[in-house]
């Protein structure tokens, strides 16, 4: 369970991807990894080299760094969010593809590549593969991906196909649940889309793409299933205010993730949102919020940090603060 959200500044033409991580339990820390780092996938132990240096939140296994968002030093902005009943894994592998767990698509696309324009382009390059050969198992991994960058092109990377599709996506929400287009589908109850819309025609930085008209709409459920968590998402993103800058922006996210924020409730469900997310694309800004803390970290990758030649994990306390007035 998560949720991804898309903002964009209509005066500094900031673009904001931000999340919520639900998971059991915080896993993931904010993590800067360099150029030429190397690694190996958990499939084959085949080894690949980093081309560029990104930052986001991960974990370091095996011989390899497990990200879960990020960005990159080009802009390149990646997340990965968990699919239900979606992923169609590769079993048998292609000869000359690359083969990669499913959670490791991720790292892959941000430390190779600028743009959503040269994953699409490369996209056919990558298997996600079962674990039918795979020299550790890890089940079956179900995985889809939200991608944007500097140009305000967002899609969804979703391995339910061989190649891997890619659907454009100027709505700018993303959850769990598999079928994309029967969830924008089930939208028309709720919201009332733009004839652009409706025909696959949204220009690039359209900020929304309905008309705002909600008279005799039905009103969103409030429950946290991912198709719930979709409706609100959208709902509230095309009604809430533009934001003019990278910073509204960022403050717009982390209010529309109130409506989809999973609180810890360990006797109804294992999952809750340990963390929450968002990077900006031109500054290379990435913000960080684990569960109980009440501020956001910011780390920027900088042009002197693009040169370091190690990984660097940031450490994030998971408490509740207070600010004391006398």
């Amino acid at each position: 369970m998560c949720t991804s959200i898309f903002q964009i500044g209509q005066i500094d033409g900031a673009h904001v991807l931000a999340r919520t991580m639900d998971w059991p339990r915080l896993g993931a820390r904010p993590v800067f990894c360099p150029r030429q780092f190397k690694w190996q996938s958990i499939y084959d132990n085949r080894t690949y080299t980093t081309k560029y240096a990104l930052l986001g939140s991960g974990g370091q296994h095996d011989h390899e760094i497990d990200v879960s968002d990020g960005v990159n030093e080009h802009g390149l902005a990646v997340q990965k969010l968990t699919f239900t009943n979606g992923s169609q894994l590769v079993e048998e592998p292609g000869e000359g593809r690359i083969h990669l767990a499913p959670f490791e698509l991720s790292f892959f696309l941000l430390s190779n590549y600028r743009s959503v324009q040269e994953i699409i382009d490369h996209i056919e390059e990558i298997e996600l593969m079962a674990d039918k050969h795979s020299l550790v198992k890890y089940g079956h991994s179900e995985l889809h991906f939200a991608a944007c960058d500097r140009t305000g092109r967002i899609v969804v990377v979703e391995p339910i196909t061989t190649p891997i599709e890619i659907i454009e996506n100027p709505l700018g929400v993303l959850t769990n649940s598999n079928h994309f287009e029967r969830q924008i589908d089930r939208l028309n109850k709720y919201l009332d889309f733009t004839p652009a819309f409706a025909n696959h025609r949204v220009p690039l930085n359209t900020p929304r793409v309905t008309t705002g008209n909600v008279s005799g709409k039905s009103i969103p459920p409030g429950s946290y299933s991912p198709g719930s968590r979709f409706i609100r998402a959208a709902y509230l993103k095309e009604r809430i205010d533009l934001p003019n800058n990278e910073i509204e922006a960022v403050d717009n996210c982390w209010h529309l993730l109130d409506s989809v924020n999973v609180p810890k409730s360990s006797a109804h469900q294992p999952t809750y949102s340990v963390y929450r997310a968002a990077v900006c694309c031109e500054s290379r800004n990435y913000y960080y919020q684990p569960y109980h803390a009440k501020s956001v970290v910011k780390i920027q990758l900088t042009d002197e940090m693009i040169t370091w030649d190690h990984p660097k994990f940031f450490d994030v306390p998971d408490e509740t603060r207070f600010i004391e007035l006398v």
